[in-house]
């Protein structure tokens, strides 16, 4: 207890995808700050995901950085079982790895497709498959999910992506329904335009035109995201399940 007689949060075992950089990075960072042990999960850039672990060590906790091929079932569980070999059970997961492959339907191949929705999409059901027992049977977990505003409105030449997103969306909402009786819960938060080396990558007359449509009139800070990741992944956050929330400065409303 702390001196105020409130219930200190309890350190929990988190896996991050994508923790090599951009909100991953961030996510990762911003557990650790909190007392999480974490499993930062990259896909190729070895170097980046080490610099994410130093960062999350730096706040006195356990990390490590973890390979893994996300769209490849007998992989996620391969490195499901080294990470609780050293750090303990997930009770934590976020699903944040992503890609694009953007294209006008006119122009879209079936393998920019697969990739986009087996990365996207596909993931979030093998992570989300590898960590369910464990989960149940300690009447306790974690599923964060991240979506994007694409997902919700659409966008000109992301047909695969949104589609991807917008599963995300749905895949949520009904494994919430499944784990509510569990103590498990599971949310997804949809993004907008977030200032990460993939947006910064967007030609800037085309990054320009997306700002000054914000109505914050700025991107958003990975910060921003690895919040309401974090709160949504603590214990205070047990009644809130299903849910799919928005940071978008305003662009999109619902």
């Amino acid at each position: 207890m702390s001196e105020d007689g409130a219930a200190e949060a309890q350190p929990r075992v988190a896996l991050v995808t994508g923790a090599s950089r951009g909100i991953g990075r961030a996510v990762a960072r911003e557990l650790g700050r909190l007392g999480h042990p974490v499993a930062c999960g990259y896909g190729s850039d070895a170097d980046a995901a080490a610099e994410t672990v130093a960062a999350v060590e730096a706040h006195g906790v356990k990390a490590m950085a973890v390979a893994i091929d996300i769209r490849d079932a007998d992989a996620v569980y391969t490195a499901f079982g080294a990470v609780e070999g050293a750090l303990g059970s997930v009770e934590v997961l976020v699903n944040n790895a992503g890609i694009t492959r953007d294209s006008t339907m006119r122009k879209l191949t079936r393998d920019m497709w697969d990739s986009v929705i087996d990365t996207n999409l596909g993931s979030c059901f093998n992570m989300s498959k590898a960590v369910w027992e464990g989960m149940n049977e300690r009447g306790f977990g974690r599923i964060v999910n991240i979506g994007s505003i694409n997902g919700q409105g659409g966008q000109y030449g992301q047909v695969n992506y949104a589609a991807a997103k917008s599963g995300i969306h749905g895949f949520t909402k009904a494994l919430a329904q499944e784990g509510a009786g569990s103590g498990i819960t599971v949310n997804a938060i949809a993004p907008g335009y977030v200032d990460t080396e993939m947006v910064r990558a967007i030609k800037p007359e085309v990054l320009h035109s997306i700002v000054t449509s914000i109505p914050m009139g700025r991107l958003a800070r990975p910060e921003e995201i690895a919040g309401l990741v974090a709160y949504l992944a603590s214990d205070d956050a047990g009644y809130i399940t299903g849910a799919n929330i928005s940071i978008n400065g305003g662009l999109h409303m619902e």
